[in-house]
């Protein structure tokens, strides 16, 4: 029987398995859906389909940067304490490796081969074997005459919570220290953006139309609202974008104004934290057991 690309595709809906997996399944079963599906099983793939559904908002930033690009990755895992595996953390070396050779976005990452597999298919391969869902989230690339990078609560070289990523322009090795202490600031604050002209006009417009309502409340006049509401934004502007941001190495001058001193320009960066933005399924202690002793 010939096996068609739609047929792959609804059992990879139902399973969860890699594109290859399917297609192999299928064709041992002569495109029986069902038989497919058993045949899956016994592999211990559609174990790993099973856990595809399960919240993963731990894990790991892999960070590496090489002849001015930079690269963060972002795996996910269920619990912090498969991310402090042995396994786990290689996995995250090597994916972020392949990510600094080729990688463009999650999606040609995943199709990428490592070890003689697309990364997607080693995730699923790891999903089996090492017992919890996985998720290759997010990458971002940074390029630059000179990106330097900061690793907070590493828990192996080039991996941790927290990874960023600093551009500069400049005299290199001055970019370098600077940048490192750039980075360090940025890990701290979490910056919206580089400078008022990088925000987004929508976070912009939100926080005017919040700093208007509050102002209004003080029953002021018109005039004085204004005057009132562009003080507010300028404050504004100055916590969320890095260049006016208190340098916190040096508090009495801003990012942008430490990088001047040194002689060199910031022209991007990158901040990439664990879980940031995964909505947590939270269960008490007793409703877990339950459920595990349920089976």
């Amino acid at each position: 029987m010939a096996i068609t690309a739609s047929m792959v595709k609804e059992l990879r809906d139902t399973t969860g398995a890699g594109m290859m997996d399917a297609k192999k399944a299928l064709t041992e079963t002569d495109g029986d859906m069902e038989a497919a599906v058993d045949w899956l099983r016994t592999k211990g793939l559609a174990k790993a389909a099973k856990k595809a559904g399960r919240t993963a908002a731990e894990g790991l930033v892999g960070v590496a940067v090489r002849d001015g690009r930079g690269v963060t990755v972002e795996l996910n895992s269920e619990t912090d304490f498969v991310a402090k595996n042995a396994d786990f953390q290689k996995l995250v070396a090597e994916i972020t490796a392949v990510a600094l050779e080729t990688g463009e976005s999650v999606e040609v990452l995943n199709a990428t081969h490592l070890n003689g597999k697309p990364i997607e298919q080693v995730l699923t391969d790891a999903i089996a074997r090492i017992g919890e869902n996985m998720t290759l989230r997010r990458m971002h690339v940074l390029e630059g005459e000179t990106v330097v990078h900061y690793v907070h609560n590493a828990a192996a070289d080039g991996m941790g919570k927290i990874g960023v990523l600093v551009a500069l322009k400049g005299d290199a090795v001055n970019a370098r220290d600077i940048g490192k202490q750039v980075a360090m600031h940025v890990a701290a604050t979490n910056p919206a953006a580089l400078s008022e002209a990088d925000l987004d006009p929508a976070v912009v417009e939100k926080e005017r139309q919040v700093q208007i309502d509050i102002a209004r409340e003080s029953g002021k006049p018109e005039a004085v609202i204004e005057k009132m509401i562009e003080g507010r934004m300028k404050k504004f502007v100055a916590e969320v974008t890095l260049l006016n941001q208190q340098f916190v190495i040096n508090p009495d001058i801003t990012v942008g104004q430490a990088a001047k001193d040194a002689g060199v320009e910031i022209t991007g960066f990158v901040r990439m934290e664990v879980g940031e933005g995964v909505e947590k399924k939270e269960e008490d202690f007793a409703a877990e057991v339950a459920k595990t002793l349920a089976g």
